[in-house]
């Protein structure tokens, strides 16, 4: 069998090609085709069901969202791995390489709610605007071509962060130069700015001005916490699968997994800290024009949706995550990070859809199938990357110490 040779100042040690990249008949090979099946099946049934109606626009918006939250949280890994130095992550560093690397291909995505503009935005209509004084006062940021030139812009920032760290590491792989993990260092500090200010804005523009009259200064804060809580729980299952399905399981260990289940504790944690933050202080300052916003999301079905909320994204994985075992059984860290998933699409439904639904929760299949169909295009360009590129930086001057590191 072909090896792929990894050296260290320690001593040279050869580890099977298999371990590094996907076998050539390996389940895993087919992920691109069934993403790209269940794209068509998802977007074909929406467009069926309710092409052009308000229920659509939002239920793609919701979709579209949760996976372009899981790029950002792909993005952010990538960043603070580099900003810290970090060792223990490398071994898992290209997975999340690979979910960034989407981003650039989720602008495409992005055309149906800019066509829906009129059906998910107020502040849209100019009739609107011409008798609301708010709406008035807020027109030189929200107006339609601002906001596709933001979004544009937007999406540009990313997908220039996503290929010049994403194209590094990969380039590393055939040169082995460590100058490139160093200029990924150096580099990894302004772009974590770059990712704040515009994943902040991605915040605001998309979905906090769904209701134009209300304002959070930390809700980009919230948006970033979800989208790293998604992130590393979507990381989570992938290695979960992969070491399940006999790769990585000599690269990736059960100490690896554990950091895994840390983070995706802590950023739980964080995510749940923020929530009551924006809340306690909207409800202690008691302004109508910030409480009506919760108001909403406070009566009938919503009510029960919004307690769902708190024991789903706080209570709940908060005591499951919190053992040491959990984090280090396999079955067990992939429950978790399932539910993690769950409950972050369900945020963001809890987020975007009372303003279409202001009298309760309501599912509909439209739901379901724009999910599959962002969702299949998602796994489809993360499977592609996935058969393309090794599934570890294999020549990281750093990857035999990621590959020994050790939890004490």
């Amino acid at each position: 069998m072909s090896q792929t040779h990894v050296s260290e100042t320690h001593g040279p040690r050869r580890l099977q090609r298999a371990q590094l990249e996907l076998p050539a008949g390996s389940a895993w090979r087919r992920l691109p085709m069934i993403g790209l099946v269940l794209a068509v099946i998802g977007i074909g049934a929406s467009l069926a069901l309710g092409a052009g109606t308000p229920q659509f626009y939002f239920s793609w918006l919701v979709a579209f969202t949760f996976f372009v939250s899981i790029g950002l949280g792909g993005l952010f890994f990538v960043l603070v791995h580099h900003a810290t130095k970090a060792g223990w992550g490398i071994v898992v560093r290209r997975l999340a390489e690979h979910m960034m690397g989407v981003l650039p291909l989720m602008v495409v995505l992005f055309v149906p709610v800019y066509l829906g503009m009129h059906d998910l935005y107020h502040w849209s209509h100019l009739d609107a605007v011409a008798h609301d004084p708010v709406l008035a006062s807020k027109q030189a940021y929200l107006n339609p071509g601002f906001f596709l030139a933001r979004t544009l812009f937007l999406f540009a920032c990313w997908s220039l962060l996503a290929y010049f760290f994403g194209s590094a590491s990969r380039r590393q792989d055939t040169t082995g130069d460590p100058q490139l993990s160093a200029r990924m260092i150096r580099w990894s500090g302004p772009a974590l700015f770059v990712f704040a200010l515009t994943l902040t804005f991605a915040a605001f523009d998309w979905i906090m001005s769904l209701d134009p009259h209300w304002y959070s200064t930390i809700f980009g804060v919230y948006f970033f916490g979800g989208s790293v809580v998604a992130a590393l729980a979507f990381l989570s299952v992938l290695t979960v699968l992969l070491r399940s399905s006999g790769v990585l399981t000599e690269v990736v260990s059960t100490e690896h997994l554990h950091d895994l289940g840390k983070l995706l504790f802590a950023f739980t944690v964080f995510w749940s800290y923020i929530a009551f933050s924006q809340f306690m202080l909207i409800w202690y300052a008691n302004l109508p024009e910030e409480t009506l916003w919760y108001h909403h999301r406070l009566e009938g079905s919503w009510r029960t949706a919004t307690a769902c909320l708190a024991w789903g994204h706080f209570a709940i994985p908060f005591l499951f995550l919190l053992p040491r075992t959990i984090k280090r059984k396999q079955p067990l860290l992939l429950m978790g990070a399932l539910w993690m998933l769950a409950i972050h699409y369900f945020d963001l439904y809890w987020l975007i859809m009372p303003v279409l639904h202001a009298e309760g929760l309501r599912f509909h299949l439209l739901d379901l199938t724009t999910f599959l169909g962002v969702g299949g295009v998602f796994l489809a360009a993360v499977g592609w990357r996935m058969a393309r590129d090794p599934l570890v930086p294999v020549r990281d001057p750093r990857l035999l110490e990621s590959i020994a590191f050790e939890n004490f």
